[in-house]
């Protein structure tokens, strides 16, 4: 049985995850009132990169460079670009609170790829509980109702490639330190959002000040994110410590409200509860499959 303080450390550790990718959120969702949509994924890379490049050489991780060259890596890599890509497009057009919503269907969608494409079984109560979730979805988005945004429609595409993201993660070397995928996913969103400006003719502008400074706490955020990212995965059951990555729903509706006035209306607040309900059922299901399958048997 997993120590009480072990689970305990992961539940704080997912908590403030969520909170400080939140914040990185925040800070660049207000930097784009004033910079074009690729120069502030560029300029958060290249901080990102500066502040991970002597924290990556001080702590060896470097001495593992070759594996960033593995297939698996890659291809996280090309889903990490399009994941970010569309997720920051969603969040300069929707409410904070609402994009981070249907961010929490990203669980079921890994279940369902899961059985899909790695042969995993789920069984029927699961298969219901992801429909359901789906559902808690659509009452967010309200297709085709007065409420609708179609920068909902970007953000549920961002979590399939989020999604495609994590699957990918599970091919990546053993070996490989959590420090480096950072750093090689800050150049790589960094480089493909350079590319993404001239497509799109971007014409890029001379930071101000604030916008600078909004960026490089950005930055600063993010970094700490990936960190607790590894380190809530490496403390307690995951689905003891799984379920309070919801807690970012809250903090989300908390700063939507503060910074931007925002109030969450009566279907957001329906759809986030279904999605969190069946997002919970799925990983209490799980391990107790898992303590079933582990469990003796008498013959």
């Amino acid at each position: 049985m997993t120590p009480f303080r072990e689970n305990l450390r992961g539940i704080i550790a997912i908590t403030f995850c969520n909170f400080l990718f939140l914040i990185n959120d925040t800070q660049l969702k207000l930097a784009g009132d004033d910079l074009p949509f690729a120069q502030t994924l560029l300029m958060r890379g290249l901080f990102a990169t500066i502040l991970l490049v002597p924290i990556v050489i001080i702590s060896g991780a470097w001495r593992s460079a070759r594996l960033v060259w593995h297939w698996g890596v890659l291809l996280r890599m090309i889903a990490e670009v399009c994941a970010t890509l569309l997720f920051f497009y969603a969040l300069l057009n929707l409410p904070i609170g609402n994009i981070n919503a249907i961010l929490q269907v990203v669980p079921l969608m890994v279940t369902a790829a899961a059985a899909i494409f790695l042969g995993e079984r789920v069984g029927w109560r699961r298969w219901l509980a992801i429909g359901i979730g789906f559902c808690g979805v659509l009452v967010v988005i309200r297709p085709g109702l007065a409420g609708f945004n179609s920068f909902s429609l970007v953000a549920i595409a961002s979590m399939v490639f989020v999604t495609f993201r994590d699957m990918t993660t599970r091919y990546m070397p053993r070996a490989l330190p959590a420090l480096l995928v950072a750093l090689t996913t800050a150049i790589t969103v960094g480089g493909a959002s350079l590319g993404a400006g001239v497509v799109l003719g971007e014409e890029w502008v001379v930071p101000s000040w604030r916008s600078f400074t909004l960026i490089a706490v950005a930055s600063v955020f993010l970094i700490g994110g990936y960190i607790l990212a590894v380190d809530f995965m490496r403390h307690g059951d995951i689905s003891v410590v799984a379920p309070f990555r919801y807690s970012v729903v809250v903090w989300a509706i908390i700063v939507g409200y503060i910074v931007w006035g925002e109030i969450p209306d009566l279907p957001m607040l329906l759809g986030t509860t279904i999605i969190i309900a069946t997002g919970v059922y799925t990983f209490h299901r799980e391990s107790r499959l898992a303590r079933a399958a582990a469990e003796p048997v008498d013959v």
